[in-house]
């Protein structure tokens, strides 16, 4: 879809781009997902922006179980970019256990690449394995 190429190109870049609404009313709030419009107010009056790459983690869950291109223990976790948005996200770099996912902890960006050349916006903790 044309209104997130900008999304996926900036992860093959190794960047996380967020969109905001230029709209005074909205104040430049950021939103994930890409979409054409504000999600606020409907105005298609947006920009797209490099984000920090940089957020919390909010909140897991650590599924034990394999699934297809998973292997158990991992994370499906919540995360809290610098710029407001939440999106859900796996935590790599680091055990899949609740000592080592401490809520609050400081994640950045590390992309995945899967088959296809495309790259998923996974997150590891700031300053590597804990």
């Amino acid at each position: 879809m044309p209104e997130t190429q900008e999304f996926w190109d900036g992860m093959r870049r190794g960047e996380f781009t967020l969109q905001r609404c230029n709209e005074a009313a909205c104040n430049g709030k950021s939103y994930f997902p890409p979409r054409p419009f504000c999600p606020g107010c409907g105005s298609r009056n947006v920009s797209s922006f490099k984000s920090s790459g940089r957020g919390k983690l909010h909140s897991y869950v650590i599924v034990q179980r394999p699934a297809p291109g998973f292997d158990g223990p991992y994370a499906i976790a919540v995360v809290e970019l610098d710029e407001g948005p939440r999106l859900m996200t796996n935590i790599v770099g680091v055990d899949q256990t609740p000592e080592a996912l401490p809520l609050d902890l400081v994640v950045e960006l590390a992309p995945e690449e899967i088959p296809d050349g495309i790259f998923l916006p996974k997150f590891r903790p700031v300053g590597g394995v804990r």
